[in-house]
């Protein structure tokens, strides 16, 4: 089944083309394939970023896969401020490919889902979330029970990434990781 990518707030995407026509923006991002890139460069695959702050979750922004030709060469990461959707950063490494490898997974799997990212940085982790109700305000809305979460390498210890879990079976172990542990008491 295909993937039901939402669309990306116009402003979020101007940012994003506004940055890209900067000499400047791009030179300064450092990222050495979008320096290298022969040819256009267009965003794609608009992804909400919603990150997971204990048991709710908040959107963050939006991240864009930059593609040359066939391939992604970066990825770009809006952000929402008082003035509204602005340029984050440009960036590549290890989750450009891991997202892309997600989304192949999932475009392969038998029930339509929404793309959003999920982020959780207390555990410094990035998941994949199929959202399985195609027509909600993918700036909305939490994990739902039966919605999947594919994590994105590299994973924290003991999570595989790449591995489909139903978000009521992962969240509770990241909640659980998330919950400090109870201070021992001091001998008498």
């Amino acid at each position: 089944m295909p993937l039901h990518v939402p669309p990306a707030p116009a402003p979020a995407l101007r940012s994003v083309l506004t940055a890209l026509a900067s000499p400047t923006a791009v030179r300064e991002a450092r990222t050495p394939s979008l320096l290298r890139a022969q040819g256009p460069v267009t965003p794609e695959l608009p992804l909400p970023v919603h990150v997971l702050d204990g048991t709710a979750t908040r959107l963050t922004g939006w991240r864009f896969l930059i593609r040359c030709g066939e391939r992604s060469v970066a990825a770009a990461e809006t952000r929402l401020t008082a003035d509204g959707w602005a340029f984050s950063h440009f960036f590549e490494g290890p989750y450009l490919a891991s997202t892309e490898h997600a989304l192949r997974q999932a475009e392969v799997m038998q029930q339509p889902y929404q793309p959003r990212l999920l982020s959780i940085p207390a555990l410094y982790m990035l998941a994949l979330w199929l959202h399985g109700d195609c027509a909600a305000d993918a700036a909305t809305g939490a994990p739902a029970a039966t919605d999947l979460l594919v994590p994105l390498a590299p994973a924290p210890p003991g999570i595989a990434a790449h591995r489909p879990h139903r978000a009521a079976e992962l969240l509770p172990v990241l909640t659980h990781r998330l919950t400090p542990a109870p201070l021992l008491s001091s001998p008498a």
